[in-house]
């Protein structure tokens, strides 16, 4: 009886994210499937998205996603929030390649965590503005009541600290302890303020920033109320994709995971990036900003 060879396809995965949170997506992709390579884009340079204009996130997620077809990625993660709400439905249209957000999977976990049906969204100026998590949870459930709360700050939290250098010799994925300071403490009480007495019993970070930031964030939201991140949801969604369409990379394929920047720092680059992503990132090259722009479509 013949057995059934299944294709494989090495070619990396294209990740893209405004800056370094975008790593986090990338480690959970890289855990979950550890023979698949992974080529990312974090535009350090232009960060951060949630305070510019739709149009200019377009222009920058577009550009990303052409550098990255240039280079033979199989499927593009875009691992930001702000550019899946402004800009993923032209990069689908425009790419010969699948494109995934981050929004779709983090709203299917919120609504298959929520028991009060009252969810809470932390997430960039942007993104809360767009609407875009309201409309994705209501595409799965129009019951569900959507509360935005935007938290910008946030992200100059995380990338202050990256950017200091501070405690970045911990691992933050097991040490909650890392970002747990006073200040850091203060402010998410101060931010997530405006959610007390919703009856909210589950919150989206809705910036791939946040995860770093998950302990205080639970700390100032108090128990009973669960926090989902939509790295590992999105990570399913990656795999299934991958799955159906015969793409995945095969269990003896030697992963090779290459990191580009528009920042011109390569060495802090990799210290915060390392830090994120969970090991040495030794594949790193910079991207000047007007190799980008010519790829604008």
């Amino acid at each position: 009886m013949d057995l059934k060879v299944l294709p494989v396809d090495r070619r990396p995965i294209g990740v893209f994210d405004s800056g370094l949170g975008g790593l986090t997506v990338a480690r959970a992709i890289a855990e979950a499937l550890p023979y698949e390579s992974i080529y990312y884009v974090g535009d350090t340079h232009r960060c951060p998205y949630g305070v510019r204009t739709e149009d200019e996130v377009r222009a920058y997620t577009l550009q990303a996603g052409n550098w990255l077809v240039e280079r033979g990625v199989k499927i593009i993660v875009i691992a930001c929030n702000t550019a899946t709400a402004s800009a993923l439905k032209d990069a689908q249209r425009v790419f010969q390649v699948p494109v995934i957000g981050v929004i779709a999977p983090g709203a299917r976990a919120a609504v298959h965590t929520t028991r009060t049906r009252r969810v809470g969204v932390l997430a960039t100026n942007l993104t809360i503005r767009s609407g875009a998590y309201t409309r994705a949870i209501h595409s799965i459930d129009a019951g569900v009541e959507v509360y935005g709360c935007p938290a910008s700050a946030f992200v100059e939290v995380v990338e202050d600290a990256l950017a200091s250098g501070d405690r970045l010799n911990q691992d933050w994925h097991s040490d909650e302890g890392v970002f747990m300071t006073p200040a850091v403490r203060a402010l998410a009480g101060q931010i997530l303020q405006p959610l007390e007495g919703n009856d909210i019993d589950t919150v989206v970070l809705g910036c791939t920033h946040f995860p770093l930031l998950a302990a205080p964030i639970r700390e100032a939201l108090g128990e009973g109320v669960r926090v989902v991140s939509s790295a590992e949801e999105t990570t399913l969604e990656l795999t299934e994709t991958l799955r159906r369409r015969e793409q995945l990379a095969g269990s003896d394929a030697l992963p090779r995971h290459r990191f580009a920047t528009t920042s011109e720092d390569l060495a802090s680059f990799a210290v915060a990036g390392s830090f994120i992503f969970g090991k040495p990132l030794r594949s790193i090259e910079h991207i000047e900003l007007g190799e980008l722009e010519r790829l604008q479509p």
